[in-house]
């Protein structure tokens, strides 16, 4: 029954924690808040049962009546409101915003006095039951406004270029604690809505510039400075036309919430400051520079060129045909042109352009007669004005040119390149002239090219005397983007362009220019030849990849250098170069980072942490790596990868021309060589008993960079052979971790570590006894810290030896030495002994300590029966298996309950006589010593048929509940055959005497009838 119960319990358990328990959750307070600023407190519900949009009521209790609570506001019930608050919040004054189903806001847009009290939010139950909390409180101080900020209106007049301080007032006398930031605003428009910001001074002291103003706060043009406590400077170095306007500054007070939030409470302007600003005016002069003749049907170009004024002029200019305008260009690029040459420049006949700011352009690609006359233009320095509109300054006109058509001169021909060079290299462009002087006619012209090693010429293109031009079905239709251009340069001069050649271009290139004459049945024709040789570019690459330092120490730079020799470095053709690497123990090069043509840096996905480490250099026909903090991941083989493109074909996705590949270059990182030395010197020291002692470690030099030092300490005890024991470490994080033969509260009572300095680790010994006599030393470890957060050690040193002995003065102490062994049987008991030769001085007292230890592993401490009776065990878990007492005053005794078999190994004891010195007197040791070694075998025992149950869980739990539940059932069973056989004799009982009943009435007076028959029918 107690078992059905405690199931019963536990569903019960279950289905409370499936029900959701509801927590209403204000805004923590208390919150301090500004009279005559807004306020919201937030509220949130969860955890409940019913729908998911809940109401709130909001409540308040006033400093006045702290238990009386007063109604605000309700999303439930729109006369929840008492009197005091009901106008507020008809007039919207007051007012919740629900910010989710359940969750809403509570704001007061204009805070009064009388609003400080503890607000209380309220959810109606819609769970069915009562489970949880429906309402939670906050406190609300309003505090007065003492924020104030001040500056005196002013009308200023400025030139462009002077400097400009103003000051304005701000302080607060707020109790409470809180942080204010001003800020300086210019408005151009008189809508302070509309307001730029200069630059403020934030909460957290920090200077940040508006978008319009980084650049001069970056430059130190603008500055915002705080003198003194409520005084705020503004300065501007160098005033420009567009800081006119009106200025203020903007106070804002700010508070910090319980909930470490910053929030505003209290915000002041000033009143305006009005700047005017005279822009500079520069003296200038204005010229026109071009030819004073020019010849029919050629262009004619004049240049209006602007001598003086500022380094960045804001300029139009206007030109003028025989005292006539006929086109203007502002200072904005905006083209505007009379109606005569509209026509003109839509036919490509005329060209209006701005060179530079000071600089524009006049251009006639084919001028006639009518072009010719009096030239001159005029240009004007405009500023921007404050709607946009361009304010003249001043304007200049430029003397008047006079321009003359030429009558032509007499001919001759003449074929030559353009750089006077039949040598180009590959990808570069090839131009070719033909010019034939002499008397001015219409001339066509068609050029051929004979291959290297070929005779037949080839046709490349020709010009009709009309201008057509035809190029070979090898150079497509004429376009932007065909290799081959044909110019007529001027009535006489033809150019050819290939403007990128491949080594199929070089050849012999003939020139064929013809005349068409009156007089003259047939063209009249004139043919020059010239020879070009195209070279390869990869003819000439070469690529070296070269390092200062292949082998590196651990987090020191190395460089690296790939050299591109070619004999056209003075082309600067563009290249990109790839840089690969090869970890170690890898046969595969991996991308690192590649550096293109035009410049982008584009890194790969391999060795994350290369991009933030490398820097990268790059010049025409040099690509250089600089690899900080070198690790083990960065050591193994490097090479570049140069590849050679063509200037002209760089936006048409061409391959490369030319590529080449260095030779690999193996950098080995190794570790820095360790400068540590500790001090080597060994000594003897004597001490009392019972004293204390330290040992030092003292460091005479080490390495430099971001190292730290590990110190181990170890001990070698006198009275055995035993190997060099780890007492203690501290690690070169500075944790201490004791060794294993350490790990008991008293010795790491006795033992325990300092650092003294950088130089100087101390080993402190408290209360010296006979078990610390032997050798001491320490040893020091150096490790590196690598960029990739791997530790390195890089150096190890010991120290010399400190020999510790004590200055004895009781007698010794001698345990027996006979060597014994001991068998057990497993889940049975055995008793270890340990024996004095002699019970020693009657003022003495004895300890004994217990040790094990098995083959291939350390010692371990078992238990330590103190002099004074008490027990320590070396862990707690052996309190049950172990139990050792002294069973006379020379014999010790170890017994081990429920031997296991991992009991099995080698037992000895160490016994250290106590003696009372000192006064006050206290007991010291005096002198120790351990017995042999015990050995201890355990042998399995036999199973039974108990063990065996109740070695198997499930067996056992059958043999426990099988019984329970078959009785169970069995009187369950029994119960219900007695109520069975219960209801039967009732019913057996009630059917006689009925019978009996109809028989008196039917025969009653008949015959008597007498007491035993009476007895049989009741029977």
């Amino acid at each position: 029954m107690a078992h059905i119960l405690r199931v019963a319990s536990f569903f019960l358990f279950l289905t409370k924690l499936s029900i959701g328990q509801r927590e209403v959750t204000v805004q923590k307070g208390p919150l301090f808040r500004a009279e005559g600023y807004p306020v919201s407190i937030g509220c949130n519900v969860t955890g409940h049962q019913g729908p998911s949009e809940q109401n709130f009521q909001w409540s308040v209790y006033l400093p006045t009546a702290p238990a009386r609570e007063v109604q605000i506001i309700s999303t439930l019930d729109s006369t929840f409101a008492y009197a005091v608050y009901a106008q507020r919040v008809q007039s919207g004054e007051v007012y919740v915003e629900r910010v989710q189903g359940n969750s809403v806001l509570l704001h007061i847009s204009q805070l009064q006095m009388k609003d400080s009290g503890e607000y209380e939010c309220h959810t109606p139950n819609t769970d069915g039951k009562y489970y949880g909390s429906y309402s939670a409180k906050t406190n609300l101080t309003v505090i007065s406004d003492t924020l104030s900020a001040t500056m005196s209106s002013q009308t200023l007049s400025k030139d462009e270029g002077e400097p400009l301080e103003l000051t304005c007032e701000a302080s607060k006398a707020t109790a409470q604690h809180t942080h204010l930031s001003v800020t300086w605003y210019l408005m151009q428009d008189g809508e302070r809505s509309k307001a730029t910001k200069i630059i403020s001074l934030s909460r957290d002291f920090m200077l940040i510039p508006g978008p319009s103003y980084t650049e001069r706060f970056a430059a130190s043009d603008v500055r915002l400075d705080k003198l003194g406590a409520t005084t705020f400077r503004l300065s501007i170095g160098r005033l420009r036309p567009s800081d006119q306007g009106q200025l203020f500054c903007e106070a804002t007070e700010w508070i910090q919430d319980p909930d470490e939030t910053w929030t505003p409470i209290a915000k002041k302007q000033t009143d305006q400051t009005t700047l005017r600003i005279q822009p500079a005016v520069r003296d200038f002069q204005v010229n026109i520079t071009t030819e004073s003749t020019f010849t029919e049907g050629n262009p004619l170009e004049l240049v209006c060129l602007v001598v003086g004024s500022g380094q960045d002029p804001q300029l139009q200019g206007i030109w003028f045909f025989n005292g006539i305008e006929m086109a203007r260009i502002d200072a904005g690029g905006v083209l505007g042109l009379k109606k005569d040459y509209k026509e003109r420049t839509s036919q490509g006949q005329l060209q209006v352009s701005k060179l530079s700011p000071k600089a524009f352009s006049l251009k006639i690609f084919t001028a006639g007669p009518e072009d010719e006359g009096t030239y001159r233009c005029a240009v004007a320095e405009v500023a921007r004005a404050l709607r946009g509109s361009w304010q003249v300054l001043q304007t200049k006109q430029s003397p008047d040119s006079q321009v003359y058509l030429r009558k032509p001169a007499a001919r001759s021909v003449v074929v030559s390149t353009k750089n006077k060079q039949p040598v180009v290299w590959e990808g570069e462009a090839l131009t070719l002239f033909c010019k034939a002087d002499g008397a001015e006619s219409l001339l066509s012209v068609k050029w051929w090219h004979i291959p290297q090693d070929q005779t037949q010429p080839e046709f490349v293109a020709g010009m009709e005397q009309d201008g057509t031009v035809q190029l070979s079905a090898s150079n497509g239709e004429l376009n932007n983007h065909s290799n081959t251009r044909l110019e007529k340069m001027n009535w006489a001069t033809f150019q050819l362009e290939i403007t990128s050649t491949t080594v199929t271009d070089s050849g012999t290139y003939e020139c064929r220019v013809s005349e068409r004459t009156r007089n003259q049945a047939r063209d009249l024709s004139w043919t020059q030849k010239m020879s070009v040789t195209v070279k390869s570019l990869e003819s000439s690459l070469q690529v070296n990849l070269m390092s200062r330092r292949p082998q590196v120490k651990l987090s020191n730079t190395f460089d690296l250098s790939c050299i591109v020799q070619a004999d056209y470095s003075d082309l600067k053709v563009p290249l990109t170069v790839i840089w690969q690497f090869q970890p170690a123990r890898s046969q595969v090069f991996h991308q690192l980072i590649q550096i293109t043509h035009n410049g982008t840096i584009e890194w790969g996905d391999f060795l994350s942490q290369f991009q933030k480490k490398t820097k990268v250099s790059q010049s025409s026909f040099r690509s250089q790596l600089l690899i900080y903090d070198a690790t083990e991941e960065e050591a193994g083989v490097y090479q570049c990868k140069v590849e050679v493109y063509d200037r002209n074909s760089l936006h048409t996705n061409s391959p490369a021309r030319a590529s080449a590949i260095s030779s690999p270059l193996r950098i080995a990182v190794t570790l820095p060589e360790s400068k540590l030395k500790v001090n080597s010197s060994s000594q003897v020291r004597e001490i009392s008993i019972s004293s204390n002692t330290d040992i030092e470690c003292s460091i005479l030099s080490q390495s430099t960079g971001n190292l730290q030092l590990a110190v181990i300490w170890y001990f070698s005890p006198i009275s055995t052979n035993a190997s060099w024991l780890r007492i203690l470490e501290m690690d070169r994080t500075s944790v201490v971790k004791y060794g294993d033969e350490f790990q008991t509260p008293r010795k790491k009572r006795k033992f325990h570590a300092e650092k003294v300095s950088k130089d100087l680790f101390q080993l402190h010994i408290l209360s010296m006894e006979d078990s610390d006599q032997g050798k001491y030393h320490c040893a020091v470890e150096e490790w590196l810290l690598s960029t990739n957060g791997a530790w390195n050690q890089i150096g190890e040193k010991k120290s010399g030896l400190t020999e510790l002995k004590l200055r004895l003065t009781g007698s010794k102490v001698h345990v027996s030495k006979v060597y014994s062994s001991e068998n057990a049987t497993e889940h049975g008991e055995v008793a270890i002994h340990c024996s004095l030769e002699s019970s020693g001085s009657p003022a003495s007292l004895f300890s004994v300590t217990w040790y094990w230890s098995r083959e291939n592993s350390g010692s371990k401490m078992l238990v330590h029966l103190q002099h004074d009776g008490l027990l320590e065990y070396g862990e707690e878990r052996l309190r049950r298996h172990l139990h050792c007492y002294r069973s006379s005053p020379t014999d010790f005794v170890l017994k081990l309950h429920r031997v296991e078999m991992e009991d099995a190994g080698m037992y000895w004891c160490r016994v250290a006589e106590w003696q009372l010195h000192g006064n006050p007197s206290n007991w010291v040791s005096q002198a120790s010593d351990e017995s042999q070694r015990m050995v201890l075998t355990v042998l399995p025992s036999e199973p039974t048929f108990p063990s065996r149950i109740c070695s198997s869980a499930s067996l056992l739990y059958f043999l426990l509940i099988c019984p329970l539940v078959l009785f169970i059932l069995l009187l369950v069973s029994l119960l219900c055959l007695y109520w069975k056989a219960k209801k039967l004799s009732r019913l057996s009982l009630n059917a006689r005497k009925e019978n009996a009943f109809w028989m008196d009435l039917k025969g009653a007076g008949d015959r008597p009838t007498s007491r035993r028959e009476e007895e049989d029918e009741d029977n």
